[in-house]
């Protein structure tokens, strides 16, 4: 599979990364050589310095045999110009990165006829994710499935965990009331992401992840030792378009949201435009400010300015306020794995959050939907079983897995099943599998 990307950024350097894993023909186009030879250092992918709006430039990297061209450049104008000329040129499949809700929610035009087969928006993404965060209050990460039939939850594990220093094996036995699969454990003090087996035990600082049926999702935080609470009083610090768009989720889903803006203009632009949500003129950043605003009456606090600095500490402070949860936007992609460490519940990258959605569009087998797992180096994929796949043939402690995978679950006929060693996997199933970057060809093969 050839594929082409326009544009060497954060996103376009995650992508690169997650698609070297697949011997895919990776081509990545910028006019920014210290971008592309930060690429070339790092990753197994042919880089161009040019100008991918340029038809010759497009020509000479063969856009006439590409199968995907991916454009995730800074500028929705170049993307849309790129994908479009693409198209034309004979690329079959182009994805772009647009940040105008105009473009999103289009139903005057069909854009496939302009040649953008996907848009992709990290502003809407990351409001999405902010929402289903607070949705799962408890946990740091959560996915769901077939509208909640079946989860995937992560936490990290606190003193008061009944699982502390309990096998995999073991903490099943202790309640067998739960239904529930652990699909991957990190180690507060370790970078690799660990696939457990029953004989692994839980220590305290884990990042655990579990997989279960909704009708165990309320029971579930009990294993991590954290209390189980609504959030409904919600702070968001910046008006940015994320601000803008969570709060308008949130709200229509009843929650009562308070918004800080420190540019006067933007405050009042806001409040003109967020009916429900009460939006305060000023800056996040003053505690006197805060605590006005009854801070400590919050069950969440969401800062999402444009500086990850002032996220990060405006959290904190809203943490030492007795906020239960707080969640970050952060620019920089190092920063997503020290939420823990540092105290705050989650961090959020934009550019990471539509890199994984973009990725899904490359998988081969019958993917229906494609998940990135926060603080692991992992994916989350779901899987419609054809019926002469591999994973038909045998029972699933007889499934020549790789050790770098597990599944985590089936849903058959809108009920959530738990994949234990001794059940079956059937044709038309809709399995859910956690795996490593190595390994996702391999899983692959099972469903082909």
């Amino acid at each position: 599979m050839k594929i082409i990307i326009a544009g060497a950024g954060d996103v376009g350097f995650h992508l690169a990364k997650l698609l070297s894993y697949e011997s895919q023909d990776i081509y990545v186009v910028d006019l920014n050589s210290e971008k592309l030879n930060y690429l070339d250092t790092h990753l197994d992918v042919i880089t161009t310095k040019g100008d991918a709006t340029s038809l010759k430039t497009l020509q000479d990297i063969g856009i006439d045999k590409t199968d995907l061209l991916i454009a995730v450049t800074d500028s929705q104008n170049t993307n849309f110009t790129i994908a479009v000329l693409g198209k034309k040129l004979g690329a079959k499949k182009t994805i772009a990165r647009i940040n105008n809700p105009e473009f999103i929610n289009c139903t005057t035009i069909d854009l496939k006829d302009l040649g953008l087969d996907y848009v992709i928006s990290p502003e809407e993404l990351a409001a999405d994710e902010i929402k289903m965060l607070l949705d799962q209050s408890t946990f740091n990460d959560s996915i769901t499935f077939e509208n909640g039939v079946l989860n995937i939850v992560g936490s990290a594990l606190e003193k008061s965990s009944p699982i502390l220093n309990l096998t995999v094996q073991q903490a099943k036995n202790k309640f067998p009331e739960i239904e529930f699969i652990t699909i991957a454990v990190k180690r507060a003090d370790d970078t690799q992401t660990l696939i457990p087996r029953g004989d692994t035990t839980f220590k305290l600082g884990d990042e655990v992840y579990f997989s279960c049926p909704k009708s165990s999702l309320e029971k579930l935080h009990i294993l991590t030792g954290k209390e189980s609470y609504n959030v409904k009083d919600v702070m968001i610090l910046g008006g940015s378009k994320i601000g803008n768009k969570s709060a308008t989720k949130l709200c229509d889903e009843k929650y009562k949201v308070k918004l800080i803006e420190k540019d006067k203009a933007k405050a009042i632009e806001l409040a003109e435009k967020l009916q429900n949500t009460l939006v305060i003129k000023g800056d996040g950043r003053n505690l006197e400010l805060l605590e006005e605003e009854n801070i400590r009456e919050m069950d969440a606090f969401v800062a999402v300015t444009g500086n990850s600095e002032t996220n990060i500490m405006s959290c904190l402070v809203a943490k030492s306020k007795g906020v239960k949860k707080t969640i970050a936007l952060v620019e920089n992609m190092d920063y997503i794995n020290i939420s823990q460490t540092i105290g705050i519940d989650t961090l959020i990258n934009k550019k990471l959050l539509a890199a994984s959605e973009i990725f899904k569009h490359v998988r081969k087998g019958e993917v229906l939907a494609l998940a990135n797992l926060k603080h692991v180096d992992a994916e989350v994929l779901e899987f419609e079983v054809m019926p002469d796949s591999k994973v038909t043939q045998h029972q699933v402690k007889d499934i020549k897995l790789s050790r770098n995978a597990v599944f985590g679950g089936v849903i058959r006929n809108g009920k959530a099943l738990m994949t234990f060693g001794d059940f079956q996997i059937v044709a038309k199933d809709k399995a859910v599998v956690f795996c490593l970057p190595d390994a996702i060809s391999e899983v692959e093969e099972l469903f082909k």
